[in-house]
């Protein structure tokens, strides 16, 4: 993470005239290049005059007419704005802008209206919001460029040196554990007062001894800790952090007589000084204030801003609020498909989208594209090409300009555009209503389903790779029928309603949004494969194949489904939306990362995910789970294989569906875990997830470990390793001697 500068690309002022509208003021520090109008129109939304306050948000560099191209060169150390493409489109640029309007009676009219906005790459820039604040009631006491300036320099003072860059399997595990010292042994000492990067945690071995002296009991910080890879495990309790308890598992005499201790690892003392490792803390002075600012650290690029997704489904939410013909892309349960599952399938089929929120704050309306964006996306974990064709507040002024770029997702304010119909699906925020455009059926006309998705039929070819056992749970978290076309997304929308009326917060909700993006993506690359052969967006499906006859056996890869019937059922009732969201520019983007993941990712050749649903839910042989289990240990040699298996084990159910591996009734199978959490143990993150698993469990890896040890000992003794001799001549054999070899 970069230090001090480039957090601010540039300032914008705007103020309502009377007689002349909305007028561009300041740009500071140079002019952004762009028509002023379309700024002023942009960060002065119709309504404005009615709100106190309102926060708006709006991108530059999405199409040419919003592109900056600024009068004057741009330093080469501004990297936000400059021409570093992909391809040939430059940097998204977020602008978050703050309208206020202002009463006095000795102004004309009585009130003035002012927006100021700061143009930034970063996408959490909800943490600029208190400076924004301060800046602007600076510019109504003083108002000139000067107040510009101070905010332009505050926020590029900001200094971010310390905070720690995660990958992107770090975040995702960020994203499931609430715990607070997660990553703890990433962060600087505040001590440090230069900018040198990061220092990497140190990387223990698993091979280090179990023996460690000291005393078991209650841990620093008031939490039975596993420790790391120089201590000592016991089977204690787990308790929330600030409360004494001894532990009430087996004593550690009796599983270790020699009274072996239990201490936090290394990298756990860190947490004390990190107030919540979720956020970095640091500090923006304006003028003479010191306003503290949390940096989210497990912010993708497609999730901008505050969201909510629980507001998002209270406001549609029953199927009852839909109208406007039926389109297959759209309506993947028919008439009962809800109106969640509408709007995601407009997403990722590429439909024009709007959301109007009549007499509505402009800012309310910018929350939902942006909620919308971050559903299509899964949060900003699975797929992308939503925000860069998202237009939080859009207006009449620049019409013509965003309902050119394709498949768009617009916020506007105007009632009169219901009326003008260049929209597919309208969400109106002010009733809860959802919209089907007449003309869709028109605009994409329906195609029949790919040969062999509209019946129960299968090709003898594709049969063998589609046979799993009848017993074997799919992986949308359910084995049973159902009378809808769409048991999925019905079970899904139960799921999300269910946790928003049982209080849990945003992240559970969004967690499940992952998954739900996760499985349809799975359920795409399976569709391809049976349509065209092959797939680019995913592992190619197939069963456990056992050895045999010269042969190592193969673990089996892709999407899991019960039989082939609920397979076949499940394609064919969504076979229209996975045929559309094929040709859209989010399915070219994901074949580019998945790509790309297969060369940077540290587990290679492993559908994990796969693994962990047949761990989860399949009747498996002795066999495949022995070969999983091997295969999961030699992918988790290095800190990184760690974090991605964890990131993929604990969002599905954690380490607890690995544990049963401890009680099965094979030896190697038995061996095999606990090689796999001596491994997981070695790290500093493996050590805090280890410490869910229950008493039982943590008692069995314990007391197999601890076997597992002393055998490895009394081996090593048993057959010591041979001396190794060789023939020297004089002159060497009397250095050796010298040097202390004899």
């Amino acid at each position: 993470m970069s230090g001090g500068g480039n957090h601010c690309s540039f300032v914008l002022l705007a103020e309502f005239h009377l007689l002349e509208g909305a007028q561009l003021k300041y740009q500071f520090p140079q002019p952004l290049g762009i028509d002023e109008g379309v700024l002023a129109m942009s960060m002065l939304p119709d309504g404005a005059e009615t709100q106190l306050d309102d926060w708006t948000v709006f991108f530059l560099n999405q199409t040419p007419f919003n592109t900056i191209q600024p009068v004057l060169a741009l330093d080469d150390a501004d990297t936000s704005v400059r021409s570093s493409v992909v391809g040939d489109q430059p940097d998204l640029l977020c602008v978050l802008n703050l309208v206020r309007t202002k009463h006095d009676k000795t102004w004309e009219r009585g009130a003035k209206v002012l927006a100021l906005a700061i143009c930034t790459r970063h996408p959490f820039i909800q943490i600029f919001k208190p400076v924004l604040l301060m800046a602007l009631d600076d510019y109504f006491l003083n108002p000139s460029q000067d107040c510009l300036s101070r905010l332009f320099d505050a926020v590029n003072s900001m200094d971010l040196a310390g905070a720690p860059s995660l990958s992107r399997a770090e975040k995702l595990l960020m994203r499931t554990s609430e715990r607070k010292d997660l990553f703890a042994e990433k962060f600087q000492p505040p001590t440090n007062a230069n900018n040198a990067p990061p220092v990497p945690a140190k990387q223990h071995q698993p091979s280090d001894s179990f023996d460690s002296g000291g005393e078991a009991g209650s841990s620093h910080d008031g939490q039975s800790v596993l420790s790391g890879s120089s201590q000592t495990l016991v089977g204690s309790s787990i308790t929330s952090p600030g409360r004494k308890r001894r532990s009430t598992g087996a004593s550690v005499t009796s599983v270790f007589p020699n009274g072996n201790a239990l201490r936090s690892h290394p990298a756990v003392a860190m947490a004390a000084a990190t107030k919540d490792t979720h956020y970095y803390h640091t500090t923006v002075q304006y003028k003479d204030h010191q306003l503290p600012i949390k940096m989210p650290l497990f912010t993708f690029p497609e999730e901008v801003g505050d969201y909510s997704l629980i507001t998002l489904v209270k406001l549609f939410h029953s199927p009852t609020l839909v109208s406007g013909p039926h389109h297959p892309h759209l309506h993947t349960n028919g008439p009962a498909t809800h109106p969640i599952i509408i709007l995601f399938n407009a997403l990722v089929t590429g439909k024009r989208i709007i959301f109007l929120g009549h007499r509505k704050p402009a800012g309310e309306v910018s929350t939902f594209v942006l909620a919308a964006c971050a559903l299509g996306s899964g949060c900003g974990a699975v797929l992308r090409g939503f925000i860069e064709r998202a237009f939080p507040y859009a207006n009449l002024n620049n019409k013509d300009e965003w309902e050119s770029v394709p498949a768009y997702i617009a916020g506007v304010t105007n009632p009169i555009f219901e009326q003008l119909g260049t929209w597919d699906v309208l969400f109106n925020i002010a009733t809860g209503n959802v919209t089907i455009s007449k003309d869709i059926l028109t605009t994409y006309p329906p195609t029949p389903p790919a040969a062999g998705f509209g019946s129960a039929s299968i090709s003898r070819e594709r049969a063998a790779t589609l046979r799993t056992e009848n017993s074997i749970g799919s992986e949308d978290g359910t084995g049973r029928d159902a009378s809808k076309t769409d048991n999925a997304d019905n079970l899904f929308i139960e799921d999300i309603r269910a946790a928003i009326d049982y209080h849990y917060g945003e992240n559970a909700v969004r967690l499940r949004f992952t998954e739900y993006v996760t499985r349809f993506v799975r359920l795409a690359s399976r569709y391809e494969e049976e349509v065209t052969g092959t797939t680019q967006i995913g592992y190619p499906s197939q069963p456990f194949i056992e050895g045999g006859q010269g042969r190592l056996p193969q673990l089996g890869s892709g999407i899991m489904f019960n039989d082939d019937a609920s397979l076949m059922k499940e394609l064919a009732a969504n076979s229209h939306r996975l045929e559309g969201f094929r040709h859209t520019t989010s399915h070219r983007y994901l074949m580019a990362d998945f790509a790309k993941q297969q060369i940077h990712n540290r587990i290679k050749g492993c559908d994990v995910l796969h693994q962990i649903f047949r761990l989860k839910h399949a009747k498996i042989s002795d066999m495949e789970a022995s070969v999983i289990m091997r295969t999961l240990v030699e992918n988790c040699r290095t800190y990184e294989q760690a974090v991605e298996l964890l990131a993929m084990v604990i969002p599905t159910g954690g380490l607890t569906q690995l544990a049963f591996g401890l009680f099965h009734p094979h030896e190697i199978v038995r061996e095999t875990t606990v090689e796999l959490f001596d491994q997981l143990r070695s790290t500093p993150v493996g050590v805090l997830f280890l410490q869910t698993l229950n008493h039982f469990q943590r008692f069995a890896y314990v007391r197999l470990a601890h076997a597992r040890e002393q055998r490895l000992q009394a081996e090593q003794q048993r057959y010591p390793p041979p001396l190794q001799s060789r023939a020297h001549s004089n002159s060497s054999a009397q250095s050796e001697r010298l040097n202390g070899a004899y």
